[in-house]
């Protein structure tokens, strides 16, 4: 069993729904923080959505306000993912939202 500390981040330039993360096979990871800045001084709002292995979507955020020129972290707690879940986020507006996930990937293999 190998473990990996990683980090994953997207610049929303586009309004699309955007893949973060995929967990990847025979691997559980644990999402110990999940931040999202916004640089335009404007504030914006973001979806977050967890899809399951078998393609459920289950909303973690839905049009979460960020104010202008703040970072929020938005986990209270760590989130745990099993092999083959996505992490899919959205902005209202294009170019305004960064994000970052910091995580640990245990593999079991």
């Amino acid at each position: 069993m190998a473990n990996a500390y990683k980090n994953k981040k997207v610049d929303l330039t586009t309004t699309n729904l955007t893949t973060l993360y995929t967990v990847p096979t025979e691997t559980t990871a644990i999402v110990k923080s999940f931040l999202v800045s916004d640089d335009s001084g404007s504030g914006d709002a973001i979806d977050i959505t967890l899809v399951d292995a078998a393609s459920a979507i289950f909303n973690l955020f839905n049009d979460h306000s960020i104010g202008g020129d703040q970072t929020v972290e938005l986990l209270a707690a760590p989130l745990v993912m099993a092999a083959s879940e996505i992490i899919k986020v959205q902005a209202t507006t294009a170019d305004r939202l960064h994000v970052v996930i910091s995580l640990l990937e245990m593999t079991r293999t």
